[in-house]
């Protein structure tokens, strides 16, 4: 009998292929792997591929966020110390060609210890025990992604790729705008910037994701690719997928793609990641936020008005935990200036009914299937298993105790409301508030995040020029 493996080998023969990149998402979303011949794929199937283990405990700028060869250094990671090797393990079924070079196939890996343990500690693994938590309590999840980011086309490689510049982190390349900005969805300016996007449309469309539109945003340069609904754990695959590729092909044809929030360039506007979800009950297949009428003496404003009581106990667990999941939502210290009034960003802990100012906007009315709750407190950089993985948590926590949600808000930049976090620390901080919140990821978990987002805060504090800090840290790489 012919197993997917076997399926894979043949496929590759047949059809020319001569190298596969097995890629694997870091702590930061970044794709990450080895390239294998495809005479070695078969091999790489069946055993897997060694992958050192400091690949798990870096930080944005690739540094080493623990002292592995220093006695304890690893303490409280079990399965890590000294550099040793992970097996990174490919999923045959997952198999694509890659549209923007010629001869590569790219399948998608993850790790597990040597003694064929899964790693914990890996963001997809931590996504998939989420879900199966919701699992447990009757639900599937469905996310739509609207992500907004910026291309920039290429003037100048010189400085960045002079060894007499390189630094850790090296520079971006220069660049100039594909389009001038403040026209939004200007036809003129979708034409001017047509060639990049008919690139990130082919690359999208030739790796079989979801595409649904193409846009021009309000920033200069700025764009948005927004995808159809899909289960949670694909949405967070093709996310890794589309923002790693585009940035790739673009960069052949001369294009600088950024999922950077806030580029480090004057009159920029950020960019956000907004994120529809809604749950699907596994025993009848619907949509478990539909609400067929109003509840009696509800008003508009709030949520039993709008949401079943599943949807307005997941809403009131998404406040409750609002601070404190924002740093799975908006992992950089670049992000937290997006983060103000007017801006079409949140600025507190808010929600409203078809509110884009508020931090979760409730889309839709009473037997509507596609009824559904839009966080916006996302960056286009965030790792996206775990912020899929902090929805859940907070969600389910909301469902389980019930919770009841305030009334919504017409008001979102008054003053009321929690404010969220202003800064990376104060993102940290407040993770470490919110106990539930931990718990549900775990300490291990909790422990190995903050450390590694701690060294990257410590040397943004540090930096004498953000701004330059911001521009290798993030423009050059994110």
């Amino acid at each position: 009998m012919t197993g997917p493996a076997d399926s894979l080998l043949d496929r590759v023969a047949a059809e020319g292929i001569e190298l596969v990149r097995i890629g694997w998402c870091d702590t930061h979303g970044v794709l990450r792997g080895k390239t294998v011949t495809a005479a070695a794929l078969g091999r790489a199937l069946d055993e897997g591929i060694g992958m050192v283990s400091t690949l798990m405990l870096k930080d944005t700028s690739d540094r080493t966020a623990f002292k592995v060869f220093e006695p304890g250094g690893t303490a409280g990671l079990d399965g890590f110390g000294f550099a040793n090797n992970l097996v990174l393990r490919a999923n045959a079924a997952s198999f694509r060609v890659l549209p923007w070079t010629s001869a590569t196939g790219w399948l998608q890996g993850q790790p597990f210890h040597q003694d064929g343990r899964p790693v914990e500690l890996d963001t997809r693994r931590v996504l998939q025990s989420a879900l199966e938590r919701l699992k447990s309590a009757g639900f599937g999840m469905l996310c739509g992604l609207e992500v907004e980011f910026h291309i920039y086309r290429i003037t100048d490689t010189q400085s960045q790729l002079d060894p007499e510049l390189s630094a850790w982190p090296g520079l971006p390349p220069a660049v100039s705008l594909v389009h001038p900005g403040y026209n939004l969805l200007n036809e003129a300016w979708f034409d001017m910037a047509e060639e990049p996007l008919r690139i990130v449309q082919r690359t999208a469309q030739g790796l079989g994701l979801p595409l649904a539109s193409l846009e021009i945003e309000l920033g200069p340069s700025q764009v948005e690719a927004v995808f159809e609904p899909t289960d949670a754990l694909v949405a967070a695959d093709n996310m890794v997928l589309f923002r790693n590729a585009v940035k790739m092909a673009l960069r052949r044809a001369g294009y600088h793609a950024t999922f950077m929030c806030r580029p480090p360039f004057p009159n920029i506007m950020s960019s956000g990641w907004h994120l529809h979800q809604s749950l699907v009950d596994v025993a009848s297949g619907r949509n478990a936020f539909v609400r067929g009428q109003p509840a009696p003496g509800s008003a508009a404003g709030e949520a039993s008005h709008t949401l079943s009581p599943t949807g307005e106990h997941w809403l009131a667990g998404l406040l409750e935990h609002g601070c404190g999941m924002s740093v799975f939502c908006t992992p950089t210290a670049n992000g937290y200036a997006r983060f103000r009034p007017n801006a079409l960003a949140p600025q507190s802990v808010l929600w409203g009914r078809d509110n884009r100012g508020a931090m979760l906007r409730v889309v839709g009315h009473c037997g509507d299937p596609g009824t559904r709750i839009e966080n916006r407190i996302g960056e286009p950089a965030a790792n996206p298993y775990l912020y899929m993985a902090s929805q859940v948590h907070a969600g389910l926590d909301g469902i389980e105790r019930q919770l009841k949600a305030p009334p919504a808000t017409d008001a979102p930049y008054s003053g009321a409301g929690t404010r969220l976090p202003a800064s990376l620390g104060d993102a940290l901080q407040a993770l470490a508030q919110d106990t539930r919140l931990a718990a549900a990821f775990g300490d291990t978990f909790i422990s190995y995040f903050t450390r590694i987002k701690d060294a990257e805060r410590h040397r943004f504090d540090a930096a004498e020029d953000k701004e330059d800090f911001q521009r290798r840290e993030y423009f050059s790489r994110t």
